[in-house]
């Protein structure tokens, strides 16, 4: 059974994905090596290391570390306790820009766009189509809501399907409105993430939406990360928290995004 990270601070959830994202991209790393990146102790790294450690997502050497198998990522069912009172007031907002009537949106995997159609509730007349496991079966909940799940390779960390059938998918179809989670949005970088098969995945969602709701949590306000799922023109709105540094909402806002900030 996968433990929750309820008692984890933020801060180090973000280092956690930070070092994964590293050893995705280049394998492996030394130890000195990821202290001086992430500007951190040696004792600090050492309790991340073996927190990563004790949940299978790397393996330790003397000095070295590398992905264990193919968990370069914290999964999402490790993330659901996650600065929820936050996640629920973004939710709570995303879903109030959402008109009135029938109408067809798309949905990222994430505990924050799960948040989202958690507070959609009933609403009748909504068609949702996702590529995320978690999305579907919240949306199932609801009797009137029709639900449209894709095909394509599931990924065990974000349980999300990805590929050349998702992608077919969402070229399909056209949506009002595609509700997407990231895990960072700057001027410079756009949308990002951390999987490049997610990211392609993704932007055939944003391709498909005629607007684009961007939902996170301050922390990932002016981050970018290595995938680009859109750039910062395809986004129309941004919603996040109280948390996100002031700089990069007003060059967000200057690029024209619509920012609320719950």
């Amino acid at each position: 059974m996968t433990r929750d990270l309820s008692d984890v601070s933020r801060k180090r959830r973000d280092r956690m994905r930070d070092i994964l994202a590293i050893l995705r991209a280049e394998g492996e790393a030394g130890t000195e090596d990821l202290v001086l990146r992430l500007g951190v102790s040696a004792a600090t790294l050492r309790r991340d290391l073996g927190e990563l450690d004790a949940r299978g997502l790397v393996a330790r050497t003397y000095g070295r570390v590398r992905p264990a198998g193919q968990l370069t990522e914290m999964p999402v069912l490790m993330r659901g306790s996650e600065a929820d009172e936050s996640k629920r007031r973004i939710a709570l907002l995303a879903a109030r820009l959402l008109l009135p009537g029938p109408q067809a949106i798309a949905v990222s995997g994430g505990t924050t766009t799960q948040a989202v159609v958690r507070a959609l509730g009933d609403r009748r007349g909504l068609t949702i189509m996702t590529n995320a496991v978690t999305i579907a079966l919240e949306a199932s909940r609801s009797p009137r809501v029709t639900t449209i799940l894709t095909g394509g390779t599931l990924r065990t960390t974000s349980l999300e399907a990805v590929g050349p059938l998702a992608e077919a998918a969402f070229a399909a179809f056209t949506v009002a409105t595609a509700f997407l989670g990231t895990d960072g949005i700057s001027v410079e970088g756009g949308i990002t993430t951390h999987d490049d098969t997610e990211a392609r995945t993704n932007h055939m969602m944003v391709t498909a939406a005629d607007r684009v709701v961007v939902v996170c949590d301050g922390s990932k306000v002016g981050r970018r990360t290595m995938a680009r799922m859109g750039d910062i023109g395809d986004v129309a709105v941004l919603v996040t928290d109280d948390a996100a540094p002031a700089d990069a909402v007003a060059a967000i806002r200057a690029a024209g995004v619509e920012v609320f900030v719950a």
